[in-house]
């Protein structure tokens, strides 16, 4: 986290902004000189607060806070730039939560793969009243995730990542598997 920083100067440093008399003291301008390497790295941050809440710029360990503080979908084990992304991305996936293409995205997010996903909705439209319904009359949501490396983690990962982003009463099955590797020429 943020801390102290050998050899950072203060932007504001007191020993200036001292009355004339003290101007030449030397005690008290070495006792000011040691206030300023404390308050430079706080004077540092207001400076650069902009930075802070922008993901491609903050700092990583900030950025991992921003995660909880925006609701990024994340588990900690992000590379960098997959968490960057997850922050950038927060916002637009808490307006767009509950459909079939948040989810996607929050999950391609996640894992940096596009899911297959099969689901019973369906809307229509027709000229007479009592038409039949689109879609299955049993909702459920089926999400296949086809990964280069599966690990054991990636299913229970998954699983906690579609409870948490689909629609709330729509009952769901997840399945990670290994993706078709490709012969190289």
């Amino acid at each position: 986290m943020r801390g102290s920083v050998d050899g950072l100067g203060s932007s504001v440093p007191i020993g200036t902004m001292l009355p004339a008399v003290f101007a030449d003291d030397d005690l008290a301008q070495r006792f000011v000189a040691g206030l300023d390497e404390v308050i430079a790295p706080i004077l540092n941050v207001l400076d650069c607060l902009p930075a802070y809440f922008d993901p491609a710029l903050a700092p990583v360990d900030f950025t991992r806070w921003l995660t909880g503080w925006v609701g990024a979908e994340t588990d900690g084990t992000e590379p960098e730039p997959r968490l960057r992304a997850a922050v950038a991305a927060a916002a637009y996936l808490h307006r767009v939560r509950g459909t079939r293409r948040g989810l996607s995205e929050a999950i391609r997010l996640a894992f940096g793969v596009e899911p297959e996903i099969d689901e019973s909705g369906g809307s229509g439209w027709s000229a007479r009243p009592l038409g039949p319904f689109p879609g299955d009359h049993r909702p459920h949501l089926y999400v296949t995730l086809r990964l280069p490396d599966p690990g054991p983690a990636d299913e229970h990962r998954l699983d906690t990542l579609v409870a948490a982003a689909r629609p709330a009463h729509m009952p769901y099955t997840v399945k990670v598997t290994a993706a078709e590797r490709t012969p190289e020429r």
